[in-house]
């Protein structure tokens, strides 16, 4: 969730991915074919067929692609027989650099400055726009109102404060956070760095945390981890709100998909908040993300690939609302469509909203699968086993400026 897959799979592994073709468009034109991932909440398919049966320049035909989509869409890319219009996880480097999509900078450029600038920004590169978002995904922090006030603590508003306060409210029936089940390995990336004013990959292409304030940040995650104050081994993991609303923990990082349950269980008991500031020269971070829609180079029917897309997903401004707000809980990607959204003007959603477009920062394009394996390498050796995190970082912004010469030389070619 909010992290890009990638890879690539035998062709005959690709065959054996099973598929679901939707019905097709209500136009009489050509023959588009458009590929979805598997959403998990019920009347997505039927929502994404509707659409296309209401476009009338082409025949669209949607496939529902259970299984490894990412990997499934790599591979398909690399042939004749690949979707025309499909959605893209993440950051686009690879797609674009392999010349396996096309630029969409003319059908997006009207309503450009309309999109959350955090999810569109992973979708450029050398000022071409190569993916239109669809809705953006966000993490944030939940807290029981009520166990903070019995604990006498308020919500934290700095990394310092976190872990304090995670501390006060560990008792023998409740943690204090709940991180995830590795305690924050897999879910917290490069939040931690934002926190403390850094990055991941900075706006001049260059590691973002070759910075003591990096090491400093995620010292303090080691600490929560060895305070005990993490919640470890519950039912299920940081995407569930289930370990927050049954109080195995008085404060939960998990996905703004979990409001409405979490809303439903507990009422007004919960607030929620960004991921706190670290450091005099920190501000509060919100890891966002989204998936876009993309076209293939490889396509035979580009323009018409294209003109959908423009369709779907920059004029047909209700689609684009139904498609947020109406099969699970997310944010339109176009900023004029979240403030005019009703769900998301009051309480902690319209708090969620203003932090994603505050606070939110995206995967960079240039954060490539090698980079993300050795920052998590890392991270996990932090916060789990004591490493140093300055020793540990350093090994990571070699490996990280390694990475980068060869984007440099492979776009140079």
């Amino acid at each position: 969730m909010l992290a890009a897959g990638g890879g690539l799979v035998a062709g005959g592994a690709l065959a054996a991915c099973g598929s679901n073709t939707g019905r097709g468009g209500g136009g009489s034109g050509p023959e588009i074919s458009q590929w979805y991932h598997q959403y998990g909440e019920p009347g997505t398919q039927g929502a994404v067929q509707r659409y296309a049966a209401a476009y009338k320049k082409a025949d669209v035909r949607v496939q529902w692609r259970p299984g490894d989509y990412d990997r499934q869409t790599a591979a398909a890319l690399l042939t004749d027989s690949g979707p025309d219009v499909f959605e893209v996880n993440g950051p686009l480097l690879e797609q674009i650099q392999g010349g396996q999509v096309e630029d969409l900078t003319a059908e997006i450029e009207s309503v450009k400055n309309d999109f959350n600038q955090a999810v569109l920004a992973p979708k450029i590169w050398q000022d071409k726009v190569w993916g239109i978002p669809q809705v953006v995904d966000m993490q944030m922090l939940y807290y029981r109102k009520s166990l903070l006030k019995e604990a006498g603590v308020r919500p934290p508003q700095t990394l310092d404060e976190l872990v304090d306060t995670a501390k006060k409210l560990s008792s023998k029936k409740t943690k204090g956070l709940f991180l995830g089940n590795d305690g924050g390995v897999g879910v917290l990336s490069g939040t931690p760095l934002h926190a403390a004013g850094l990055s991941l990959i900075d706006e001049d292409g260059k590691v973002g945390f070759d910075d003591p304030a990096a090491a400093r940040a995620l010292g303090k995650i080691r600490q929560l981890y060895a305070d005990k104050s993490l919640l470890l081994g519950a039912p299920t993991d940081w995407s569930d709100p289930a370990a927050f609303v049954q109080g195995l923990t008085a404060m939960q990082w998990s996905g703004l998909w979990a409001l409405p349950g979490i809303k439903k269980a507990l009422g007004d008991d919960f607030g929620v908040l960004p991921f706190p500031k670290d450091g005099s020269g920190g501000k509060p971070a919100v890891p966002v993300g989204a998936y876009g829609s993309a076209v293939s180079a490889r396509s035979k029917r580009k323009a018409d690939a294209k003109a959908f897309v423009k369709w779907l997903w920059v004029e047909r401004r209700d689609f684009q609302q139904d498609f947020a707000l109406s099969y699970g809980f997310h944010i339109p990607a176009r900023i004029s469509l979240a403030k005019k959204a009703k769900q998301l003007q009051q309480g902690a959603a319209a708090d969620a909203t203003r932090f994603a477009t505050e606070y939110g920062h995206a995967e960079p394009l240039l954060w490539t699968t090698a980079a993300r394996n050795a920052y998590q390498d890392a991270l996990s050796r932090i916060i789990k086993d004591g490493a140093n995190p300055e020793s540990e970082l350093k090994s990571v912004v070699r490996k990280v400026n390694a990475e980068l010469q060869q984007v440099k030389k492979k776009t140079a070619k």
